[in-house]
């Protein structure tokens, strides 16, 4: 079933409540993003419009980012600054997943956001840092 943005929460199943936690810019928000797009959460013309605008500030590779980062602050500076929630259902469970900020000035944020989860998914940076 494709995830859901709000309500229809079903009473029958038990929920889950999952957080993506790790490093700012490690591709938290994009990747779960293009999961839930993947997923049929978000569709094509919302993803095309998400690209257009994305490239328009500079910012192409940003567009799946966009499905849970909907503050402009958050798309003009390019990083998650408030927890977003989506949820969607599988066969067995209610599922919330939580995206959390990754920047040390919005720890706070992240801890909301954690200690609603019943489970996290750690994000690690896709590439190591440079070398000195």
């Amino acid at each position: 079933m494709p995830p859901k943005q709000s309500g229809g929460r079903n009473k029958e199943k038990p929920h889950l409540n999952i957080v993506v936690i790790g490093h700012v810019d490690s591709g938290k928000s994009t990747t779960t993003g293009h999961l839930i797009f993947k997923c049929g959460g978000v569709d094509d013309r919302t993803i095309e419009k998400f690209k257009k605008e994305a490239e328009e500030m500079g910012k192409g590779s940003f567009c799946y980012a966009w499905v849970l980062d909907k503050l402009k602050s958050e798309r003009e500076r390019g990083i998650t600054i408030d927890i977003a929630l989506m949820q969607f259902e599988t066969p067995k469970y209610d599922v919330t997943i939580i995206d959390a900020p990754g920047h040390r000035d919005f720890i706070k944020n992240m801890i909301t956001g954690t200690s609603q989860a019943d489970a996290a998914r750690a994000s690690p940076p896709a590439r190591l840092p440079s070398p000195p």
